[in-house]
């Protein structure tokens, strides 16, 4: 008998099939199939041609799609395509997305370029220009017999700055947050606008310690402050205010002229905000001149340029080894936000960027030192952030040192004492290459003149105001003082009769006799709320604080126990905090007070002659929450809600100071600046 082939057995069945009808046939089997070889190519080809001489087409495709594996057969399954055609749909996907993405760079350059082009101009035809006499010879008068600068030389430049002619003139010292805040806020066609200043630039002070050691450049913190006034269409003078003459409505204005001695006039205001902001509060400690501050652009390109100039003393053949150790010790005093993060940035450029172009040997030289008078540093923060903070310096060898004070900074050493844990005081010296002193805030010299010559101010230490940020003394509705130079006053006591006045009345009785029962202690309570927005906060329970302070249990407050209630309460209100966001909030407020006064200066009826309360509620701060940087770390505190970590924690905090940052120029430069950082290291050029 003749061998049969699989072929010859799959004639042999496929003869032995049905005739297809009209409808596709049922799927044959798997057991009909059973005999294939497995390994056999010809099957399917050989299967397929047989179906077609027999007229079969749907046979013919069901068996081109039988795959054989092992014995057994899977219909439905396409036959792989072509590695040639794979190829080709692959290169063409790549050749579409380079040719888009060169298309597109393409597009960006050429448009930059077209750009940049219509940024030349050729000096167009000299024009007559119109100034006001006055601008160009000012009137003499004031106490002292100075020019009065009533017009300017750009008062005349557009429409826009003539119709700004007749309406009221406001007057704002500073360029900071408060300043800044203030002219984003306010209606620039409702006042003639003048920023008095030493600085001509707004500085973006949360990322100062960054531009010390290079991880960002200096420009990207400031912003020309002509820029922002441009936009309210006001002025700007480079000069420092000394005095305010209220009487007058004058403020005494000193600049240096080019010959080198001093220009003294006056500026005349309608309004007045005082917003100079502070300077760094010395303690008393002597020889604070041998340290560096951080308070101003300026100040952080000096202790860039010292940190360099050491570590290149500190390669030279001729220097001793305790020299060495002495220009590569950094001490910091003081472990508030400034002088940690300014640490941990000296850290991370001793780590990450000292062993690239220094000798190796440097790195194991260099110690940081934190001198803190509290018990732990970042005090004002949560107590488990201040615990993080520590125990990471300790990982990165920064050395802190709590309980300690400086005594005396002399020129190669910082002398100081520290109580140990059994309460013994030792006095210790440490040996330094810089020392930055950053302890706190003190007035500067015009705030300390306005406190001396109001006889209402009553604290030292700042300009105090109302709650519609009302600088006490001066006349009302005047002068404004915001950010740091200035404090809320919030002793309610001193308003317990205005408060009890009315219901006097009522009762026909002197207001030290008058007793309130639950409603109209609940009155009360809510009047000082509206008043005093910070008081809210110990007022949410009036019942519970009608129960404890009725000591005699009477079901009424008489006047000495509605005294001792409202003296706990002030007790407990706390000064806003000397921060950015503080004075942010407060310029905001003034912008928009300022806004509505304008509109309701013919107004005839107010509230026991008071416009500010008629037209605006008094001021109430938000604490939006604390962070700071610790080292490719960083730590916030949010509303009694504390978060720690690492690089993701560090990038959360760079996009939170990237959204506030001023302009979109900044924010453009703050991200080239980090990307530069990452891709070629911190720059350390001694410029």
């Amino acid at each position: 008998m003749a061998m049969r082939t699989p072929i010859s057995r799959s004639l042999r069945l496929l003869s032995a099939r049905p005739q297809p009808s009209s409808r596709p046939p049922a799927p044959r089997p798997l057991s009909t199939f059973r005999n294939f070889h497995p390994k056999s190519p010809l099957v399917p080809t050989a299967s397929r041609r047989l179906a077609e001489v027999r007229g079969s087409t749907a046979a013919a495709n069901a068996c081109s799609t039988l795959l054989v594996r092992g014995g057994t057969t899977v219909a439905g399954i396409a036959p792989p395509q072509s590695s040639k055609r794979r190829f080709m749909r692959l290169a063409y996907i790549l050749f579409a997305c380079v040719g888009a993405g060169v298309t597109t760079i393409t597009v960006l350059i050429g448009g930059f370029f077209i750009y940049d082009a219509t940024t030349y101009k050729e000096l167009d035809d000299a024009e007559d220009i119109e100034l006001s006499e006055l601008a160009l010879h000012p009137r003499v008068g004031g106490p002292k017999n100075l020019p009065i600068l009533e017009r300017y030389l750009d008062d005349e430049d557009s429409e826009i700055g003539k119709l700004c002619l007749t309406k009221p003139h406001l007057v704002i010292l500073g360029s900071g947050w408060g300043a800044v805040a203030v002219l984003k806020n306010i209606n620039p066609n409702d006042y003639h606008i003048t920023v008095i200043s030493p600085q001509n630039h707004f500085l973006f002070t949360p990322m100062l310690p960054s531009a010390t050691v290079g991880t960002l450049e200096f420009r990207s913190l400031v912003e020309p402050i002509r820029r922002i006034v441009a936009k309210v269409h006001g002025h700007y003078l480079e000069a420092s205010a000394e005095k305010v003459v209220f009487s007058e409505r004058l403020i005494e204005v000193c600049q240096s002229n080019p010959s080198g001695g001093e220009l003294r006039f006056y500026v005349p205001y309608d309004k007045l905000v005082v917003a100079v902001g502070s300077q760094s509060n010395t303690h008393g400690v002597e020889g604070l001149e041998h340290c560096n501050f951080l308070k101003t652009i300026e100040d952080a390109r000096k202790i860039r340029r010292k940190v360099v100039r050491n570590l290149e003393l500190a390669c030279l053949p001729g220097t001793t080894e305790a020299e060495r150790n002495r220009l590569l010790s950094f001490v910091v005093c003081g472990g508030g936000p400034t002088g940690v993060e300014f640490a941990a940035e000296l850290y991370d450029l001793l780590n990450e960027d000292l062993t690239m172009v220094y000798p190796k040997v440097l790195r194991n030289l260099v110690s940081v030192h934190i001198v803190q008078s509290q018990g732990h540093i970042l005090n004002t923060y949560d107590e488990k952030i201040s615990t993080y903070a520590q125990e990471r310096f300790k990982k990165d060898s920064i050395d802190v040192l709590t309980n300690a004070r400086v005594s005396e900074v002399l020129e190669d050493r910082v002398v100081f004492t520290q109580k140990d844990q059994e309460g013994v005081i030792h006095t210790k010296e440490l040996p330094y290459g810089l020392c930055l002193w950053s302890t706190g805030v003190a007035q500067c010299e015009i705030s300390k003149d306005i406190v001396a010559s109001l006889e209402s101010q009553k604290n030292r230490r700042a300009i105090e105001t109302d709650t519609h940020l009302r600088v006490i003394g001066a006349p009302l509705g005047e002068v404004y003082a915001i950010g740091d130079c200035s404090t809320v006053r919030t002793n309610i006591t001193e308003h317990i009769v205005e408060f009890l006045r009315s219901y006097a009345i009522k009762s026909n009785k002197p207001v030290e006799d008058c007793s309130l029962t639950f409603q109209q202690w609940r009155d009360i309570a809510m009047n000082i709320k509206r008043r005093f927005p910070q008081a809210g906060e110990h007022l949410k329970r009036v019942d519970h604080l009608f129960t404890e302070y009725d000591t005699n249990k009477s079901g009424t407050l008489d006047f000495d126990e509605l005294t001792h209630l409202l003296q706990d309460i002030d007790g407990k209100m706390t000064s806003l905090p000397a921060t950015a966001q503080r004075a942010h909030q407060q310029g905001q407020y003034i912008g928009r007070k300022l806004t509505n006064l304008a509109r309701a200066e013919t107004l005839a009826m107010t509230v026991n002659g008071d416009v500010d309360d008629l037209v605006y509620r008094p001021f109430e701060y938000h604490h939006l929450g604390s962070l700071a940087y610790v080292g490719n770390a960083a730590v916030f505190d949010i509303n009694g809600y504390s978060f720690v970590g690492g690089l993701v924690a560090m990038y959360l905090w760079r996009s939170v100071y990237f959204a506030q940052s001023v302009s979109f120029r900044t924010r453009a430069l703050l991200f080239m600046d980090w990307l530069t950082r990452g891709m070629f290291g911190r720059d350390m050029t001694q410029i």
